[in-house]
């Protein structure tokens, strides 16, 4: 018997260089026909990246492997931030006129979202809801806040959902304390292009030295490497001080990224006299593996954060990690002791503390906690929700 390929319509606000090979594997495999809507073209064009703080044009293939379309922004004031930034009515006329099946649509926060909910419900589609709510972040909200959520989301959004794609342990453990059903819940690990990464780690590996002679760093250097946009929620800054306070003269600091708090970085590294600190500015993704390459461990310091999706990135070049314990993606990637280490957020004392203990332990051990990031990691593929939506969402189940 021949199985009908499920038709799925994934609606997103635009493309978005970690979701789109997730795409094109799910539009290699016979099971689904996918049809990817977006509803803008940002990120395609150089616009200027609000939080980057400088123009942004990836440079990796996304929209290669995959049927997609653009749809028409109705919005007066059209922007992929804030819930009327994206209105576009055209998304009724796809969920009308598609074959029944399933619509994945990506969170809640702009006019299309609910659109797309609300009609692909009424023209008798599946709806999956794929967001990276973390329930670590939720519960520093005001309790005032949280009853407000209770009731647009427990009471009003979430039961027009047939499933939600919850990526890790943390945005499982939101939909629950939101009233979702354990029966609701499919699991599709947020993702990098491992294969992408892991290629790249292979090839750079060889070229380490000669990577940290042109990036101006010394072959015997301890090197951090952070990876994000320079933002206050971010805390750069934490990992400076907790350097600072090592007061050991073989670190080094690569802060890969753009943003906001640059001059309060490149302030404090003057002030305090610190040699080897590097502020790369916006870096894409066919190079920021040199960046891994060269470094001895990865820092995120972030106080919301619901995943940190450099956290997997860096463990694709078998790195140790240190994170802060607000950081969503903590529950699922990192094992204490194993391949890292997390600590209170903002406290920079124990932040230090677990930057010591990696620069004090033998090379072949800090190398088998890499060694165990890399192993975990591959754990946390596009393959894994490709086969959880198979499983979830074959015609006989829906």
């Amino acid at each position: 018997m021949i199985k009908t390929a499920i038709h799925l319509l994934i609606v997103n606000t635009h493309p978005i260089q970690y979701f789109a090979p997730l795409y094109r594997e799910l539009a290699a495999d016979t099971a689904f026909d996918v049809t990817v809507l977006y509803c803008s073209r940002h990120g395609l064009s150089g616009e200027v990246d609000r939080q980057f703080g400088t123009a942004v044009q990836w440079d990796i293939p996304l929209l290669d492997g995959y049927t997609h379309a653009f749809l028409s922004n109705q919005s007066p004031r059209p922007s992929i931030h804030g819930f009327w930034g994206l209105f576009n009515l055209s998304v009724i006329r796809w969920l009308w006129q598609a074959p029944k099946g399933v619509v994945i649509i990506n969170g809640w926060a702009s006019a299309t979202c609910w659109l797309t909910i609300l009609f692909g419900r009424l023209f008798g589609h599946t709806v999956c809801m794929r967001a990276d709510s973390s329930n670590v972040v939720e519960q520093q909200k005001s309790p005032h806040r949280i009853q407000l959520r209770r009731w647009v989301l427990e009471r009003g959004l979430f039961p027009m959902i047939n499933y939600f794609l919850y990526i890790g342990q943390q945005n499982r453990a939101f939909y629950q304390f939101f009233g979702v059903a354990q029966k609701k819940l499919i699991h599709g690990p947020f993702s990098v292009d491992n294969s992408r990464f892991q290629q790249q780690y292979q090839l750079l590996k060889p070229q380490r030295m000669a990577l940290r002679e042109a990036f101006g760093l010394s072959p015997d250097h301890f090197v951090i490497v952070f990876s994000g946009k320079y933002l206050p929620n971010k805390r750069p800054l934490d990992l400076l001080k907790a350097v600072h306070q090592l007061q050991r003269p073989n670190v080094a600091v690569v802060l890969v990224g753009e943003g906001s708090a640059r001059n309060e970085l490149a302030a404090f590294v003057q002030a305090h006299h610190m040699d080897h600190v590097l502020l790369t500015g916006f870096v894409n993704q066919s190079v920021i593996g040199q960046y891994y390459a060269v470094a001895d461990a990865y820092a995120m310091c972030s106080t919301i954060e619901t995943w940190g999706l450099s956290t997997n990135e860096a463990m694709n070049f078998g790195l140790p990690v240190v994170l802060s314990d607000t950081i969503g993606c903590v529950a699922d990637l990192v094992q204490e002791g194993v391949n890292g280490y997390t600590y209170p957020c903002g406290d920079v004392g124990q932040l230090a503390d677990r930057l010591a203990r990696l620069m004090d332990m033998p090379p072949c051990q800090r190398q088998a906690m890499g060694q165990a990031s890399l192993t975990l990691i591959n754990q946390y593929g596009y393959a894994k929700t490709v086969d959880s939506l198979k499983a979830a969402l074959h015609p006989t189940r829906l």
